[in-house]
């Protein structure tokens, strides 16, 4: 955490003594918090404030400024799409998990994975927090300049597919809806294999739970990856 982050928005009583500590953080106008976590965390409890309409919050790990309208988070001066987080795909890794990626802020996320490659042709495979069964998809693919194949429907895995990476490329573009809401998790996919033929896969399912999640898994079927950034947006929900 930075120099001003706190854990605690106070809320003081008559005739209390107040330490310097809580009145640097008092000073330093709008809270400061490290994660959407921590801020969450801050209001409500023994000592705290309550969250109520007007109420401000800064947030380190996106550098944007937030302002609670009374049901939820909302971001000053977003349009459309908020950088959540950048995560960097090491070398020759077997999965990547991003943490603290879905929150109460926003109720839908586009993941965008570019720039990294492959050691094998294969599917990547996409996790919701530690949940490993539940998952639905389906999905036809269709070949540029040739006949059309489907990957057709799979019930009840481990995992959905959400991309194909290869040893030239590896991206994708996932939609995800509610995965932090008490209701079913569905999502969609768009990802092109460059190795066989220009295939393009659109594909999408649901996750038979409903689990509030804050972190997913990225995983090869086989294989590893190496280099790239996975980028993960918010939908301002107004």
């Amino acid at each position: 955490m930075g120099a001003n982050a706190v854990t605690t928005v106070y809320d003081f009583t008559a005739g209390q003594v107040l330490t310097a500590a809580q009145m640097d953080n008092v000073n330093c106008g709008i809270p400061v918090f490290a994660t959407t976590t921590t801020r969450d965390a801050a209001f409500g409890g023994t000592g705290e404030k309550p969250l109520a309409e007007g109420q401000f919050a800064y947030i380190e790990a996106t550098n944007t400024t937030q302002y609670y309208d009374g049901s939820a988070w909302q971001t000053v001066g977003a349009s459309g799409l908020t950088l959540i987080s950048t995560t960097t795909i090491g070398s020759a890794v077997a999965s990547v998990t991003v943490s603290n990626a879905f929150s109460s802020t926003y109720d839908n996320y586009q993941i965008v994975v570019s720039n990294g490659v492959a050691s094998a042709n294969a599917h990547m495979l996409m996790t919701l927090g530690a949940t490993s069964a539940g998952y639905y998809f389906s999905g036809p693919n269709s070949q540029y300049g040739g006949a059309s194949v489907g990957i057709g429907t799979i019930a009840n895995t481990s995992s959905w597919y959400v991309g194909r990476a290869t040893t030239l490329t590896l991206s994708t573009s996932i939609f995800v809806s509610m995965p932090n809401l008490a209701k079913r998790t569905t999502y969609t996919a768009t990802y092109a294999d460059t190795q066989t033929n220009g295939y393009v896969y659109q594909i999408g399912g649901f996750l038979d739970n409903a689990t509030q999640y804050t972190a997913f898994t990225l995983a090869p079927a086989s294989g590893t990856y190496t280099g790239g950034e996975i980028r993960v947006y918010g939908y301002q929900n107004s």
